[in-house]
């Protein structure tokens, strides 16, 4: 996710201080991700230096002031073309579970425990998110729904590795 789309795009609605974006975008996106505050800052600066948000305002208080900052047109155009424009869909054809198989065959450990504790962790983070599926609000549901489907797929791929785990030990052997 880009965070400085995302608080652009929280600007939108008006005028805030970092405080205050920091907490819209935990109430509204933190799930598993919390944002801290000197990323939020750090992310204002540069989003300030390239012309996307203006300083509106400063308060002074009982500590450092606080800036109120204001998304530009520029920083309006930028949310736009970020919204229309699709994602690359994540395709990892070599992932770090792949790895692990790959070296545990080669180096003739046998790759079956690895596959069947990888197994037993999903189905463990499944429940988990079922859980939380069950009990939260429908954005909690949706970006539940989205981690399970992944989940799902991973699964399928672990049963298909699994069964063809001689196979792919007496190629890697050759």
């Amino acid at each position: 996710m880009s965070i400085g789309n995302t608080l652009l795009g929280l600007l939108e609605a008006g005028p805030k201080h970092g405080y205050d974006l920091k907490q819209l975008y935990d109430k509204q996106f933190r799930q598993d991700r919390p944002l801290h505050y000197g990323q939020v800052y750090s992310t204002l600066n540069r989003l300030l230096k390239n012309g996307l948000v203006e300083e509106n305002g400063v308060e002074a208080g009982g500590g450092p002031d606080r800036k109120r900052y204001a998304i530009t047109d520029a920083g309006v155009t930028n949310v736009e073309e970020w919204l229309k424009s699709p994602e690359n869909p994540s395709v990892y054809l070599q992932n770090t579970l792949y790895t692990k198989v790959v070296l545990a065959l080669l180096s003739g450990r046998g790759a079956q425990d690895l596959l069947d504790a990888q197994r037993s962790s999903h189905l463990r983070a499944m429940r988990e998110l079922t859980a939380r599926k069950t009990a939260g609000d429908l954005a909690d549901q949706l970006i539940c729904d989205h981690a399970l489907f992944h989940l799902e797929a991973d699964l399928r791929w672990l049963e298909l590795t699994a069964a063809r785990l001689d196979d792919l030990a007496r190629q890697l052997t050759r």
